[in-house]
């Protein structure tokens, strides 16, 4: 018998043969598009009838079973294939979630940063503070400086005619005068000029004894707190600030850029010079930072063109911190971030109370709750930054009698009255408002009027100054200093 020829399909029986795309996609179960691309990729074994019409195929079950054995290795790059031809549906969900949360995350990120950097997480140190009046004397009281322990305050005052150095226990209402006449020079208002001891013994002051234009006359001087006799007790120190821990003392002397010095308490000539302001610019008010890693202190031309600066206690490169260009004094730390202290506005008003964060930055007008028109010449902190106390400068009016006559007379005769104008809410005026106080003599009539009133009456008006106060005879005004103090501030 002949040999069949190559291309005769072999016999078989229909059970065997699949004979249409159709039956061999649901021999596999998969779709027809799978079939014919795995055909087409894979090497699957179809036939296709020579003389029929071109879509005519047919395949073997055993040749398919055989086909699937061997690509079985395969089976999961297929199945990975498969799966991204039609992907699961739970997938989707859970990618989208994904990026929504990270979206809402960055979003958050971003906004809280941008906050953080506006300060608007800021808050007044005084708020919750308890204010009280110290000082309110007739006349001046000025450089008021506070113990380290918060008890005592002592301040400048010309209470007893002469300047002197005075001290007080808050809360006690009892003052006495420390230098009694003994010293001659005591105000200087470009540097603190008070102070205490770290133990609260005695009590600092700065002091020229001699010539003005003599530097080296400058130093500070203590008294005991109790009282007693003056004493030497940084020779040749314009200022000071002992380090919170009272290990080490930072002072500037009065010599040409107010060169900075550290020393070491427990040694001996251990005065190290860390920094020095360039020709023509001073550098004042030193201030110990908490950690006492660096120092505060106020630079620039005095005296309406400075600001603060801080520099590593170790020396180095200063720093700028505020950018006022005006009159910057008396820099305190009230905790680790926040530094208060005075500066004047852009158009000379002030000094004003400021606060500013030491990392971001941004300086804050406070302290108005104390009076909008309250202007500010000293400031000074405890240790612990939870009280403060501040000078203030005030402004009063006062009323004067003059006896009515038809010709001119000396002010000599004036007489101050018990009276109290009312003082407008504007700075530097009293308002043309008196009390009359009226009382007979040689059967005229006098009475305290106001200037502006009694043009005819030929009264002369003869202003007298004095540190600290711009006084007129008659109704104009004149300024006071007096001392407030600030409990349980600061305590973020």
């Amino acid at each position: 018998m002949a040999d069949p020829s190559p291309t005769s399909p072999t016999p078989v029986t229909p059970e065997v043969r699949l004979d249409s795309w159709k039956e061999i996609a649901a021999y596999l179960k998969r779709d027809i598009t799978t079939v014919q691309r795995w055909e087409r990729r894979e090497g699957m074994p179809i036939h296709r009838h020579v003389h029929d019409k071109l879509g005519s195929v047919y395949a073997f079950r055993s040749e398919l079973d055989a086909w699937a054995r061997s690509r079985a290795p395969a089976k999961s790059a297929e199945q990975s294939e498969t799966e991204w031809v039609q992907p699961q549906p739970t997938l989707r969900p859970t990618r989208w979630w994904t990026l929504s949360i990270a979206a809402v995350v960055l979003t958050v990120g971003v906004g809280w940063w941008l906050l953080d950097r506006s300060d608007y997480f800021w808050r007044n140190p005084l708020t919750g503070a308890r204010f009280q009046t110290v000082t309110d004397f007739s006349g001046t009281e000025q450089a008021a400086a506070i113990s380290r322990d918060g008890r005592f305050v002592a301040f400048v005052s010309d209470r007893d005619g002469r300047t002197d150095v005075w001290v007080t226990q808050i809360g006690v209402g009892l003052f006495y005068n420390l230098t009694g006449g003994r010293v001659s020079d005591l105000v200087n208002p470009s540097v603190r000029t008070l102070g205490f001891s770290p133990d609260g013994g005695l009590v600092t002051f700065w002091t020229r004894k001699g010539e003005r234009s003599e530097g080296r006359d400058i130093s500070v001087d203590a008294v005991p707190t109790l009282g007693g006799e003056p004493r030497p007790y940084l020779d040749g120190g314009a200022e000071y600030d002992w380090s919170p821990d009272g290990g080490r003392l930072v002072y500037h002397t009065p010599g040409p850029g107010d060169p900075m010095f550290v020393r070491e308490a427990s040694q001996q000539n251990t005065d190290r010079q860390i920094y020095a302001a360039t020709a023509g610019r001073h550098a004042h008010f030193p201030v110990w930072s908490r950690d006492g890693a660096f120092i505060y202190f106020v630079q620039g031309s005095l005296p309406e063109a400075m600001d603060i600066w801080r520099i590593r206690s170790t020396g180095g490169a200063a720093e700028q911190i505020t950018h006022h260009n005006s009159r910057v004094s008396h820099p305190v730390l009230v905790n680790a971030q926040t530094l208060m202290y005075l500066a004047s506005g852009d158009d000379g008003s002030g000094p004003w109370l400021h606060s500013i964060d030491v990392d971001r930055r941004t300086p804050h007008r406070v302290g108005d709750n104390l009076g909008n028109l309250d202007r500010y010449t000293s400031l000074s902190a405890s240790t612990d930054g939870r009280r403060l106390v501040a000078t203030l400068a005030n402004t009063h009016g006062t009323l004067w009698r003059l006896p009515i006559a038809d010709t001119p007379v000396d002010d000599s005769v004036a007489r101050r009255s018990s009276c109290r104008p009312h003082v407008d809410s504007r700075p530097e005026r009293v308002r043309d408002i008196c009390c009359m106080c009226r009382r007979r003599a040689r059967g005229t009539e006098s009475g305290s009027l106001p200037t502006e009133g009694r043009q005819n009456s030929g009264a002369r008006r003869t202003p007298e100054s004095s540190e600290g106060r711009n006084s007129h005879r008659m109704t104009n005004g004149w300024h006071s200093q007096s001392i407030r103090a600030a409990d349980n501030c600061c305590t973020r």
